[in-house]
């Protein structure tokens, strides 16, 4: 009888346990589903700085996923929280099944993010050639302010270095010898882009600083999806327990209900 009822109060300890985890990771799942929209957001507004060097708009299938996975995650996070705290069987399951259904989606965004982060070098490489030859000079040209954008943010000038101005068709357009003021040092106060003052121009090219920052973007939804994915394991896990021990013993007192607090 004492072996019994150890075993019986080890039990409900472990369904307590798994049912506050359960309820606490529902609270994460609120904030992830936050977070992982703005992750998405974030690449979305970044894309739209460089898109002129991205051709590949599938690009941004990971960003559509992890926005829409975030969205769902709140979703979640309001069935899990009212699922446990009622012990309802129905929701609990249900709780697991989209839970899982968004864990394979994440992993799917975690395939697509490597896939397109491996392209990133390959497609800078085949457009940036031509944004820098469709460059006018004229602010309201959108290869103009892409490029202005680029080599001020990044602190870079040319493909390569600044010297492949030199065989822009603005340059020879403009036949002063210069590249454009955004190359300038933001610490060069009097740099006019003339190219007899080096010192006062970026000596890094953009090519390589473009691919670097875009496959951070990437990572970062790589690595947002990784996090969450292993948080939703642990849910999976807590709500299987809860199930589990509903599905074995329905005459254990309900969270909300009873003398106990489980």
């Amino acid at each position: 009888m004492g072996g019994g009822a150890g075993a019986g109060a080890m039990g409900q300890c472990g369904i307590t346990s798994s049912k506050t985890v359960l309820v606490f990771l529902n609270l994460i799942f609120w904030a992830a589903a936050g977070i992982l929209c703005y992750v998405g957001a974030y690449v979305f507004i970044t894309y739209d700085d460089y898109d002129h060097f991205f051709e590949d708009v599938y690009t941004l299938i990971p960003a559509v996923v992890i926005i829409a996975v975030g969205t769902l995650l709140f979703i979640i996070g309001l069935i899990g929280c009212c699922a446990t705290i009622r012990e309802s069987r129905c929701g609990l399951a249900t709780f697991v099944i989209i839970l899982l259904l968004v864990f394979i989606t994440e992993v799917v965004v975690v395939v697509l993010g490597y896939i397109y982060r491996a392209k990133v070098e390959d497609e800078v490489d085949h457009s940036i050639q031509k944004v820098y030859d469709a460059y006018s000079g004229t602010n309201p040209d959108a290869a103009t302010r892409a490029i202005d954008y680029v080599q001020r943010q990044l602190r870079c000038c040319g493909i390569h270095n600044y010297s492949d101005w030199e065989n822009t068709k603005w340059f020879k357009e403009t036949k002063n010898n210069s590249v454009p003021l955004s190359c300038c040092k933001a610490t060069s106060t009097n740099c006019t882009g003339s190219l007899t003052h080096p010192m006062d121009l970026y000596s890094e090219g953009c090519e390589a600083l473009v691919v670097k920052k875009l496959q951070e973007i990437m990572m970062y939804v790589i690595w947002a999806a990784l996090a969450f994915a292993a948080i939703q394991l642990l849910g999976m896990l807590c709500a299987c327990i809860v199930l589990c021990r509903r599905s074995r013993d329905p005459a254990y007192e309900l969270l909300i209900t009873g003398g106990t607090y489980a």
